[in-house]
């Protein structure tokens, strides 16, 4: 596939996730894809690398933790044969009132129209502070942290 055939499929991931179609998203990701989210993961359950499948249960849960939804927002797109660099903004609201707003760059692989690879960086005290303070809200990425 083209370079710009691959950024669609990048643009409709991103326009899927943020329209709460997750189905239709990981429709675009290749079986054996995974997902590398920077962090620690000792310091962070979100960080590390997932599969596929356990990318859909996180995305799955958005719709409990951010009730109206994560909307991601691309503000611009590189590509480059079969990778796809993506500079974009997130918004949602929690189910707690917590507003969760955070700057990306995502690194994509696609081959075949499908999505092989993710690279997440972003604000991780940000994500770290909204995302996984049981407080917030959002217990959908994993096990709560114990109160202390």
């Amino acid at each position: 596939m083209s370079a710009e055939a691959n950024k669609n499929v990048v643009r409709s991931f991103l326009e899927n996730l943020s329209a709460s179609q997750f189905d239709a998203a990981l429709a675009l990701m290749a079986d054996s894809a995974t997902v590398w989210i920077a962090g620690k993961p000792d310091k962070s359950v979100l960080a590390g690398t997932i599969t596929k499948a356990q990318f859909a249960e996180r995305v799955k849960g958005i719709g409990v933790a951010m009730p109206k939804g994560l909307r991601i927002t691309p503000k611009g797109l590189t590509a480059e044969g079969d990778r796809v660099a993506v500079e974009a903004e997130s918004y949602g609201e929690m189910a707690s009132g917590t507003i969760y707003n955070n700057l990306y760059h995502f690194l994509f692989e696609v081959r075949g129209g499908k999505i092989q690879a993710m690279r997440e960086y972003r604000d991780t005290l940000h994500a770290k502070e909204v995302l996984e303070d049981p407080w917030a809200g959002s217990r959908w990425y994993g096990q709560p942290r114990q109160q202390p």
